[in-house]
């Protein structure tokens, strides 16, 4: 998983692109089984707005988790900084 996540990182716009096209081709692929009576324009018109919901809900997750992870970070500095000075050095100053 970690593997994953630090390739996801270094190719942001690789993986957005790769996701917006596998999204299109599922949704071409379920409307193409579901024999609907839409024609072959609607069809793609409507791949690409399926689409283009799930690439925004994926980038709409990745903000709020760098969001949070940057948040998180920044809380856990602020309460590790004073506990690791020793009673010596706070003396000190």
């Amino acid at each position: 998983m970690e593997a994953v996540q630090s390739w996801v990182s270094e190719h942001k716009l690789t993986s957005i692109g790769a996701l917006w096209a596998s999204g299109i081709g599922a949704s071409l692929a379920y409307n193409r089984g579901s024999k609907s009576p839409l024609k072959p324009s609607l069809r793609l018109i409507h791949a690409r707005m399926h689409s283009q919901a799930l690439t925004l809900a994926v980038l709409s997750g990745a903000a709020v988790y760098h969001y949070y992870e940057k948040h998180v970070g920044e809380t856990s500095e602020n309460i590790a900084s004073p506990s690791m000075a020793t009673p010596a050095a706070l003396q000190a100053e």
